[in-house]
């Protein structure tokens, strides 16, 4: 496995992890990478700083377990539920929602002026839009896990 870090057009930072440098290529080819943050599918490899390993006659300080950094543990169970009970209701919410792409903003407009009917819509918006809907009153939320388009789909 290799990880990359990751940024969106919106300036994003994430990371993700690939098989080969080729798997990314691939996955950014066919659309199928987005920002967890706002969803964009514009995701680039960021500068990354070089992995350096320490000499190996430095002595390392060994933190105590409630010291020491959470990364890398397993999940609690708990954490595991509430995240697939999310997942599904999100599934669950699109089911009879409209994929609308990039025109999200526009078509949640006209239905909030009553210039079409009204009716459960999915889509892509960059932060700026999200952030003017918002301002406008436009009743728009994230949601929580990433949706590929339909014609991403495999």
């Amino acid at each position: 496995m290799i990880v990359f870090d990751l940024a969106c057009i919106e300036g994003h930072r994430f990371e993700g992890w690939f098989g080969s440098s080729g798997d990314f290529e691939d996955q950014r080819a066919r659309g199928l990478l987005c920002c967890p943050s706002c969803g964009a599918s514009d995701v680039t490899k960021a500068p990354m700083a070089p992995a350096v390993p320490a000499k190996g006659n430095q002595r390392q300080e060994v933190l105590p377990p409630e010291q020491r950094p959470m990364a890398n543990t397993p999940m609690p169970p708990e954490m595991r539920k509430a995240l697939a009970a999310l997942a599904k209701a999100q599934a669950d919410a699109l089911k009879d929602s409209t994929w609308v792409g990039d025109k999200f903003a526009e078509e949640t407009r006209k239905m909030h002026y009553g210039e079409r009917d009204e009716a459960p819509i999915h889509g892509q918006a960059s932060l700026a839009e999200a952030k003017a809907l918002i301002e406008e009153g436009v009743p728009v939320a994230p949601l929580p896990f990433p949706v590929a388009p339909p014609d991403k789909l495999n």
